[in-house]
Protein backbone atom coordinates (compact mmCIF):
# COMPACT_ATOMS: atom_id res chain seq x y z
CA UNK A 1 0.00 0.00 0.00
CA UNK A 2 1.16 3.11 -0.90
CA UNK A 3 1.22 6.03 0.94
CA UNK A 4 0.59 10.02 0.14
CA UNK A 5 3.05 11.10 2.81
CA UNK A 6 7.11 11.81 2.18
CA UNK A 7 9.04 9.56 4.00
CA UNK A 8 10.23 12.49 6.12
CA UNK A 9 7.15 14.05 7.39
CA UNK A 10 5.71 14.58 10.44
CA UNK A 11 2.78 12.09 10.00
CA UNK A 12 5.44 9.55 9.30
CA UNK A 13 7.42 10.29 12.47
CA UNK A 14 4.48 10.45 14.44
CA UNK A 15 3.10 7.13 13.05
CA UNK A 16 6.90 5.48 13.68
CA UNK A 17 7.04 7.48 17.29
CA UNK A 18 3.65 5.47 18.03
CA UNK A 19 4.28 2.37 16.69
CA UNK A 20 7.63 2.57 19.20
CA UNK A 21 5.48 3.38 22.22
CA UNK A 22 2.66 0.95 21.66
CA UNK A 23 5.38 -2.17 20.83
CA UNK A 24 6.76 -1.59 24.06
CA UNK A 25 3.64 -0.80 26.04
CA UNK A 26 4.65 2.61 27.21
CA UNK A 27 1.28 4.22 26.04
CA UNK A 28 0.22 3.64 29.56
CA UNK A 29 3.00 6.21 30.57
CA UNK A 30 2.65 8.51 27.96
CA UNK A 31 0.28 11.13 29.48
CA UNK A 32 0.15 14.50 28.32
CA UNK A 33 1.20 15.16 31.58
CA UNK A 34 4.33 12.80 31.89
CA UNK A 35 5.25 13.86 28.04
CA UNK A 36 4.98 17.58 28.79
CA UNK A 37 7.38 16.67 32.19
CA UNK A 38 9.67 14.64 29.59
CA UNK A 39 9.38 17.67 27.25
CA UNK A 40 10.95 20.44 29.69
CA UNK A 41 13.40 17.94 31.11
CA UNK A 42 15.31 17.64 27.56
CA UNK A 43 14.38 21.01 26.97
CA UNK A 44 16.73 22.00 30.30
CA UNK A 45 19.47 19.71 28.52
CA UNK A 46 19.15 21.33 25.42
CA UNK A 47 19.99 24.81 27.44
CA UNK A 48 23.06 23.27 29.31
CA UNK A 49 24.87 22.71 26.02
CA UNK A 50 25.15 26.41 25.38
CA UNK A 51 24.50 27.97 29.15
CA UNK A 52 27.81 30.01 30.17
CA UNK A 53 28.98 30.33 26.16
CA UNK A 54 29.14 33.65 24.19
CA UNK A 55 26.67 34.60 21.47
CA UNK A 56 29.46 33.61 19.06
CA UNK A 57 30.42 30.39 20.32
CA UNK A 58 27.15 29.15 20.44
CA UNK A 59 27.10 29.52 16.95
CA UNK A 60 29.96 28.06 16.42
CA UNK A 61 29.74 24.36 18.18
CA UNK A 62 32.29 21.33 17.13
CA UNK A 63 31.18 18.65 15.05
CA UNK A 64 30.72 16.51 18.42
CA UNK A 65 28.80 19.15 20.03
CA UNK A 66 26.75 20.22 17.40
CA UNK A 67 25.36 15.99 17.51
CA UNK A 68 25.25 16.05 21.05
CA UNK A 69 22.35 19.30 20.24
CA UNK A 70 20.84 17.98 17.47
CA UNK A 71 20.06 14.71 20.01
CA UNK A 72 18.13 16.76 21.98
CA UNK A 73 16.49 18.99 19.99
CA UNK A 74 15.02 15.47 18.40
CA UNK A 75 13.95 14.63 22.13
CA UNK A 76 12.54 17.79 22.29
CA UNK A 77 10.58 16.62 18.65
CA UNK A 78 10.03 13.85 19.84
CA UNK A 79 8.55 14.84 23.04
CA UNK A 80 6.48 17.04 21.00
CA UNK A 81 5.04 15.00 18.44
CA UNK A 82 3.92 12.57 20.93
CA UNK A 83 1.46 14.97 23.12
CA UNK A 84 0.05 16.59 19.87
CA UNK A 85 -0.92 12.24 19.47
CA UNK A 86 -2.24 11.94 22.57
CA UNK A 87 -3.98 15.12 22.40
CA UNK A 88 -5.17 15.12 18.81
CA UNK A 89 -3.39 18.31 18.00
CA UNK A 90 -2.40 18.98 14.45
CA UNK A 91 1.15 20.73 14.99
CA UNK A 92 1.38 22.10 11.12
CA UNK A 93 -2.13 23.27 11.77
CA UNK A 94 -1.05 24.90 15.25
CA UNK A 95 2.29 26.01 13.50
CA UNK A 96 0.44 28.38 11.15
CA UNK A 97 -2.33 29.37 13.47
CA UNK A 98 0.73 30.92 15.72
CA UNK A 99 2.73 32.48 13.12
CA UNK A 100 -0.42 33.90 11.89
CA UNK A 101 -0.94 35.39 15.29
CA UNK A 102 2.66 36.36 15.35
CA UNK A 103 2.25 38.11 12.22
CA UNK A 104 -0.85 40.40 13.84
CA UNK A 105 1.32 40.91 17.33
CA UNK A 106 4.62 41.48 15.43
CA UNK A 107 3.76 43.67 12.20
CA UNK A 108 7.26 43.97 10.36
CA UNK A 109 6.89 47.56 9.50
CA UNK A 110 6.39 48.47 13.52
CA UNK A 111 9.43 45.75 14.82
CA UNK A 112 12.15 45.95 12.46
CA UNK A 113 15.11 45.50 13.78
CA UNK A 114 13.62 45.88 17.45
CA UNK A 115 12.89 42.40 19.39
CA UNK A 116 10.58 43.06 22.57
CA UNK A 117 7.53 41.77 23.72
CA UNK A 118 4.65 42.83 21.89
CA UNK A 119 3.20 44.90 25.09
CA UNK A 120 6.08 46.93 25.15
CA UNK A 121 5.97 48.40 21.46
CA UNK A 122 4.14 51.59 21.62
CA UNK A 123 0.90 52.22 20.29
CA UNK A 124 0.23 54.07 17.41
Amino acid sequence: MMSDQPDDSLEKLNQRLLAFAQERDWEQFHSPKNLAMALIAECAELVEHFQWLTEEQSQQLSAEKKDEVAMELADILIYTIRTAERLDIDLIDAANQKIEINESRYPAQKVFGDARRADEYPDE
